[in-house]
């Protein structure tokens, strides 16, 4: 711990009260004796943290939006067409396979109850595209867009519950603490805009995903860069508004003595967090003018909200597919959708395969489409990175818990489908392979970690070398080793 820690970590109430009305007087004299000599005497106010700043490398993306389906689509009903496990639908798993299924732990399918069945999909597959790439009929839409994505077939993790596949994808370890992909890529990058955050999130389904608010946390990075959630139902951001009584102008001369107060606390200390304090304030001011115009999407031509399928005013998936064009427009760096409900483990009508599903799908495949259309009309496609995902893929075993009789997966991380497209991304491709039941990967496995350092390295940023202190290491997004591979075999 270095003396300044110390000293910050010594700092009562009793300092502060003894202290204040010294900074208070000797504001305020200065201010009386001499108009701006207060000003003049302080140090130069710090650069803004999220001032933009140019990528160490070439990049070949600006912005990122990152699509979530949290719970986890199945793959082998969207992307991953399997014709014999169609082929042994409800047949018993076979003795290879369960000799495998004893030596793991399964999140709810019980060995010791029965032995599970194969589950084939009960939807139909067809070609897309002029690269003719597999997709399932539930999709008809975003099937249209198969020439413009780059499909992956083998990804994986080493997480199996939701909350900490979700930490791992979207901090780098599995656990609570750390900083989430879109703190780095601020912190790295800064922002483009000077009244809008540099990393949004947008969230849709009915509730927050199962790993909570720390998916968008900044962990030890300054809480500058931290995520700011944006809602499209009420209030767009929580507690940014001024309280009643105060006018806009009261609200600037309490800013402009905040951020006086804050420069000599800075000088004294030099705590980075002092910085952090003066950019939100400020930041906080020019978000209540600029965020509620931005957020409303009834500002849009009718043809765009119907290319989407939006509700002005509604919390939905479409909405925020929009909103994140219309984010990346103003030059907001990193936008983050989570999408509640693809958690399909087959215990009820609302998470069946052939009835949940398709209402997901429904709700997904236009907004989708309109997405990565708008995106190439407006001439934003070939500077954004679009990323989608769950946390971890789905079992070709049907779950049956408590003898369900709905179709359903139980979670499973050694296969999942994601794909990638926009700015440098390979379009009409599909990369990777599972084994003809769906279970394990057979070609070109991609890791987590591969996946974030190639998001790191398209934005112009080194994986290997893109660090924070903190603790006596130097933190990355990729962890400690040096696993994480950059997919080349994905870049154009």
């Amino acid at each position: 711990m270095n003396s300044r820690t110390q000293r910050l970590q010594a700092i009562t109430r009793r300092y502060f009260l003894e202290r204040a009305p010294l900074a208070f007087g000797a504001l305020a004299l200065a201010q009386w004796a001499r108009p701006g000599a207060a000003q003049a005497a302080a140090p130069a106010p710090p650069q803004s943290p999220l001032a933009p700043r140019t990528p160490p490398l070439p990049a070949r993306a600006k912005h990122v939006i990152y699509l979530h389906m949290e719970g986890s689509p199945p793959q082998q009903d969207l992307f991953d067409c399997k014709p014999a496990l169609v082929k042994h639908n409800m047949e018993p798993c076979p003795d290879e396979l369960l000799e495998v299924l004893k030596q793991e732990r399964l999140a709810f399918i019980d060995l010791n109850q029965r032995r599970p069945q194969l589950l084939g999909s009960p939807h139909q597959f067809a070609p897309c595209g002029q690269s003719g790439m597999l997709i399932s009929e539930l999709l008809p839409e975003f099937g249209q867009c198969a020439d413009d994505i780059c499909l992956i077939r083998s990804f994986h993790t080493d997480q199996f519950n939701h909350a900490p596949a979700e930490l791992l994808l979207h901090t780098g370890a599995p656990r609570f603490g750390n900083a989430s992909i879109g703190s780095w890529v601020t912190y790295g990058l800064g922002s483009e805009s000077e009244d809008l955050p540099g990393f949004v999130v947008l969230v849709s389904g009915g509730t927050d995903p199962t790993g909570g608010k720390s998916l968008w946390g900044s962990g030890f990075l300054p809480s500058v860069y931290q995520g700011v959630q944006c809602r499209t139902q009420g209030e767009p951001i929580l507690f940014v508004d001024d309280p009643p009584g105060m006018s806009r102008a009261l609200r600037r001369r309490s800013l402009d003595a905040l951020r006086a107060l804050n420069d000599i606390e800075f000088a004294a200390t030099g705590d980075p967090e002092t910085q952090t304090r003066i950019s939100q304030y400020e930041l906080a001011y020019r978000m209540q003018t600029a965020v509620p115009e931005l957020l409303d999407i009834a500002r849009e031509p009718p043809e765009v909200l119907a290319a989407y399928g939006c509700a002005p005013g509604q919390e939905l998936f479409a909405n925020n597919c929009l909103l994140a064009r219309r984010l990346v427009e103003h030059g907001v760096r990193y936008v983050q959708l989570f999408d509640y409900g693809w958690d399909m483990h087959g215990t009820g009508q609302d998470n069946d395969l052939v009835t949940g599903l398709p209402k997901k799908c429904r709700e997904m495949d236009r907004p989708l489409a309109a997405l990565i259309r708008d995106l190439k009309e407006r001439g934003l496609f070939d500077e954004t990175l679009l990323i989608w995902s769950g946390e971890f893929g789905r079992t070709s075993l049907n779950e049956a818990r408590h003898n369900s009789p709905y179709l359903g997966r139980d979670h499973h991380p050694h296969c999942a489908s994601i794909w990638l497209a926009g700015a440098g991304i390979r379009r009409g491709v599909t990369l990777g392979e599972t084994d003809e039941l769906g279970y394990f990967i057979t070609e070109n496995k991609i890791g987590v970690r591969d996946l974030q350092a190639t998001i790191l390295h398209l934005l112009g940023l080194d994986p290997l070398r893109f660090t924070f202190p903190y603790q006596g290491l130097q933190q990355r997004l990729i962890g400690p080793t040096d696993e994480a591979r950059i997919l080349h075999e994905v870049l154009s």
